[in-house]
């Protein structure tokens, strides 16, 4: 594996993560070798979701427990964070072509039906993007 990105654990505002974003942060705090207890403090994760998302890690192979109950990422769980990563990177491409598309047909929209209603969707759509 070539390199596991750095992620900001952070919420940023968000009240609800998605489960990929979950594991995630799992498997970046197991990254040294923790207990249970650091990753559900340190993921913000209820014990009843903790022990949920363990089990399906071990399962999935990309935690390990040893014997001292200490958790461990394997090496398929470095995988998940790169493809992880590269997902990201993948999807924000996405979205900017998105929306650089939306602001295109805003435009030709602009051309054909030259009213106050559409330029105001393009100025409102810029003033939201800055």
């Amino acid at each position: 594996m070539s390199r596991i990105l750095n992620f900001d654990l952070g919420n940023k505002g968000k009240r609800y993560r998605y489960n990929l974003e979950i594991v995630r942060d799992m498997l970046l705090i197991a990254s040294v070798k923790v207990k249970k207890t650091r990753i559900m403090y340190q993921a913000n994760l209820s014990y009843r979701h903790m022990e949920k998302y363990l089990k399906n890690l071990l399962e999935g192979g990309l935690l390990e427990c040893d014997i001292d109950s200490c958790y461990l990422i394997t090496r398929k769980g470095k995988e998940f964070l790169q493809l992880y990563a590269e997902y990201l990177e993948r999807r924000r491409r996405i979205g900017e072509e998105i929306k650089g598309v939306d602001e295109h047909r805003l435009l030709l929209e602009n051309m054909c039906f030259n009213n106050e209603i559409h330029l105001k969707r393009i100025g409102t759509k810029k003033e939201a993007n800055m």
